[in-house]
């Protein structure tokens, strides 16, 4: 018979403990833990029964494993591959995160309605079946063999997955989903980590690749426990200002390819439309040079981007100056005043400085560094930076111009684009071939040079 018993769950590890505890000892967390019914005791063999297959494993030599290359799924969209890593995994498991309205479900029911050849399930237990027909005739319907089943128990959605055998599945979203071998309601931590197991069983013991649409909270982070992101292959942050029509398609973590890939889709009234080349969007065209203004070379992944860097330095009304960012870490721009103040002599401590990224970027890249630093500069003198020049370097705290990685893509890009300079780092031009580019490389090796230079 079974019964039911309470257990605390923390919210970031998933781990259990049978009394509320203040500090996790699996993840370190404080006050993560949450309370949960559980069912103890209740057969789930007659939920799951179907999902795997009887299997017996034995220890093998690395040596004797053959070495398989994993098929992928062509997913018709360039930005998404990338992103991917080539393709679609057979039997991978895609976690998709990002805000309320972003376009999760557009995107997703995109490629449903868009590959080629490929029966698509999707699952949502969010929206009912005329609503997803409303968007889907917005889109356009390519794709005759995609079926949309509006189910959240488990056990029916394996049920009506043995009986279409699909190519591609696709659920919308986890945290409605809820299994019968758990007491808990849709969304709690054990469901959440269940359901996933689940659908991750089903995956990986039919080579189905699955797609599943997660829930973010205030601060930025997938809703659930941490182990949701433990489980899935992939994790795809979809992000992006709700006031620009971009939005960016991020790795956070991938088990077929690089980790730190970047696409790059614009809404428009059809729903996501991919761009092939982000930096003829990302630089603004304007008629005349104005102060202030300074353009990055930037690498996300392998793509490399031209991207806005604007500055305004301005005398300080009040007592204390203001230093604000958008799309840029507010230490690492108060770094960099100290450095110009320092070692180049302005002094801006007296003044506000605001810096923004253009078209709602958000930048780690630390190449940016220089481009950031004319930027200042230009705003600071009043005096317009050509928009035909370029930067890529990262700047040392004793002012000294550092080298950056895949320098070569960047010059490349700057010279697709048409720019007549890109400053670079000395360092960078060790064994560099620049006679292949039309674009002039000049190299730098402190921030002195490039006051001198422009």
């Amino acid at each position: 018979m079974a019964k039911t018993k309470t257990v605390f769950f923390c919210k970031n590890c998933g781990n259990e403990s049978p009394k509320w505890i203040g500090h996790c000892p699996g993840c370190g967390a404080w006050n993560s833990y949450v309370e949960e019914s559980v069912v103890v005791g209740k057969d789930s063999k007659s939920v799951k029964g179907s999902i795997l297959p009887a299997t017996k494993s034995k220890p093998t030599r690395v040596a004797e494993i053959s070495s398989v290359k994993e098929a992928r799924i062509d997913l018709c969209y360039e930005e998404l591959n990338r992103v991917l890593g080539g393709g679609l995994v057979l039997g991978s498991l895609i976690l998709l995160g990002g805000e309320p309205g972003i376009g999760k479900s557009t995107l997703l029911l995109q490629v449903a309605l868009n590959v080629n050849d490929k029966k698509v399930l999707y699952v949502s237990g969010e929206e009912s079946s005329q609503q997803i027909k409303m968007r889907a005739e917005r889109i356009g319907v390519k794709n005759e063999n995609c079926f949309i089943l509006t189910e959240t128990n488990t056990a029916e959605i394996i049920k009506h997955f043995e009986e279409t055998k699909p190519d591609i599945v696709i659920i919308d979203s986890i945290q409605t989903l809820e299994s019968p071998a758990i007491d808990a309601t849709a969304g709690s931590i054990s469901q959440i980590r269940e359901t996933a197991a689940e659908m991750n069983k089903v995956a990986k013991a039919h080579h189905v690749p699955i797609f599943l649409i997660g829930h973010i909270t205030k601060d930025g982070t997938i809703a659930g426990p941490k182990i949701l992101e433990h489980i899935v292959d992939t994790v795809i942050q979809f992000e992006g200002d709700r006031h620009y029509g971009f939005r960016i398609l991020r790795t956070v973590k991938n088990r077929f390819g690089s980790s730190s890939e970047l696409g790059i889709f614009e809404m428009n009234a059809t729903g996501l439309r991919e761009v092939s080349n982000p930096s003829e969007i990302l630089l603004s065209q304007r008629e005349e040079n104005v102060s202030g203004i300074a353009v990055a070379a930037m690498v996300e992944g392998l793509r490399p981007m031209m991207i806005e860097t604007q500055a305004l330095v301005s005398t300080a009304a009040y007592g204390t100056p203001q230093r604000s960012c958008t799309g840029f870490d507010t230490r690492r721009l108060n770094m960099l005043l100290a450095v110009l103040e320092k070692r180049a002599g302005f002094r801006l401590s007296a003044k506000d400085v605001f810096l923004n990224i253009a078209g709602g970027l958000r930048v780690d890249d630390p190449a940016i560094d220089l481009a950031v630093m004319a930027a200042i500069l230009s705003s600071n003198e009043d005096i317009a930076i050509s928009n035909r020049y370029a930067f890529a370097a990262e700047v040392g705290l004793s002012g000294e111009v550092r080298s950056v990685n895949r320098i070569e893509a960047r010059i490349a890009e700057a010279d697709k684009l048409g720019m007549e300079k890109i400053f670079v780092s000395k360092y960078n031009c060790r064994g560099l071939d620049t006679s292949k580019y039309n674009v002039e490389v000049v190299p730098l090796a402190t921030i002195g040079e490039l006051i001198k230079s422009l």
